[in-house]
């Protein structure tokens, strides 16, 4: 009997790990997103970032929308394109559909996040070979640092330019995927790697982000790089994107208050077990400008992901023979739970920890090291 049912959950974990990277998230809310706050972008940092518009995530801690700043993102491999994540309406509630890195940008609910993402596909740039060319008509980019730059004028004639940051329902952008974004969504995918979920987490943890305390108009509203909110190029919205006044009384919902659905527990900061954790990133090679830091960068970056993929597994391998001593001794629901918070707990930590070390390692881009050259040259006593 045990080895029937080892089989069938064997089976269904399967089914979870090919399932597609856009399938809804359950969040579960009955009050929409507030509208895209207006901002400028962020000049591009460094060759082949690719741009990953903000968007209003959901606190359930907090019953709170917050924003989680647009930034640039090194793909984790060299071809892929980013899809936004969207909220859409389905009823009689919202859903958020998360983002995915694929070779074609599907469909993201024909929201307009702009510098790029018109609501439909990706005009901000393109991959040609290993190199990522921009377009600087609707791309903020500085060519003293990327030359690999182009001019294309974007028209969007059959585009509604607004603020709406839903799909569907009242007041939701009415439009439905194409069949050749249908297709795309089958395709494999890659969810959001580390640096987007440590971004997540950063924006989580900012109280000003929270739109109850902003009204739609973030003070930090997009960053050169993820996580980076005290950068001196982080930009704060200019306006929010229409007026927005928070539910005063929330509608009930399937969840109580600070409990989140079960569905979700793959998302940063409610992952329970290293296996819900989206996979490791894959640095891209470094492009300081100097050879030898590469190199060197480059293989500190290896041994730090082969140690960091060892610790991942040992903390997984540790949990589950905890899980099975449950099984074993048949415990009760209140000791299973017990055991699953501090399974979180562990593996939050971790997460922190393996995003710090991630962080250390991060090549700054050239300009950063020149600002720093410069301010060092400038303090030294003549």
């Amino acid at each position: 009997m045990r080895t029937i049912l080892q089989v069938l959950l064997l089976a269904i974990a399967a089914l979870v790990a090919v399932a597609p990277a856009s399938a809804q998230v359950g969040v579960m809310i009955t009050f929409g997103p507030p509208a895209l706050p207006i901002y400028e972008q962020p000049a591009c940092p460094a060759e082949n970032y690719i741009w990953v518009p903000g968007y209003w995530a959901f606190d359930y801690d907090y019953d709170d929308y917050y924003w989680v700043p647009g930034t640039w993102v090194l793909a984790p491999e060299r071809g892929l394109l980013w899809t936004p994540g969207y909220w859409a309406w389905t009823g009689d509630r919202f859903f958020f559909h998360e983002g995915y890195w694929a070779r074609e940008v599907g469909f993201y609910g024909g929201i307009y996040y702009g510098f790029g993402y018109f609501g439909n596909g990706y005009v901000g740039g393109r991959w040609d070979r290993d190199h990522f060319f921009y377009n600087r008509s609707v791309t903020n980019v500085n060519v003293t640092v990327v030359r690999n730059v182009y001019n294309t004028t974007v028209i969007n004639n059959n585009v509604t330019v607004n603020r709406v940051s839903y799909n569907g329902g009242n007041g939701g952008i009415n439009l439905r995927p194409t069949r050749e974004q249908e297709a795309i969504d089958r395709e494999r995918h890659i969810g959001p790697i580390q640096a987007q979920m440590q971004n997540v987490q950063a924006a989580r943890g900012d109280r000003q982000l929270r739109a109850s305390m902003n009204q739609g108009r973030p003070p930090i509203a997009a960053t050169p790089q993820p996580g980076r909110f005290n950068d001196r190029e982080a930009v704060a919205a200019r306006e929010a994107g229409a007026p927005y006044q928070p539910p005063a009384n929330r509608p009930a919902r399937d969840n109580a208050r600070g409990q989140r659905p079960d569905n979700e527990n793959w998302r940063s900061g409610t992952a329970i077990h290293p296996r819900d954790l989206p996979p490791m990133e894959r640095q891209g090679p470094p492009n300081t400008g100097d050879a030898k830091r590469d190199q060197k960068l480059q293989e500190q970056q290896a041994r730090l992901q082969e140690r960091q993929e060892k610790d991942r597994q040992k903390l997984e391998q540790k949990q589950e023979r905890e899980d099975q001593k449950l099984e074993q001794k048949r415990a009760d629901d209140a000791r299973r739970q017990q055991t699953e918070q501090r399974h979180q707990q562990q593996t939050q930590q971790m997460e922190q920890r393996l995003a710090q070390q991630q962080q250390k390692l991060q090549p700054r881009p050239p300009s950063d090291r020149r600002s720093e050259s410069q301010s060092q040259q400038q303090e030294r006593p003549h």
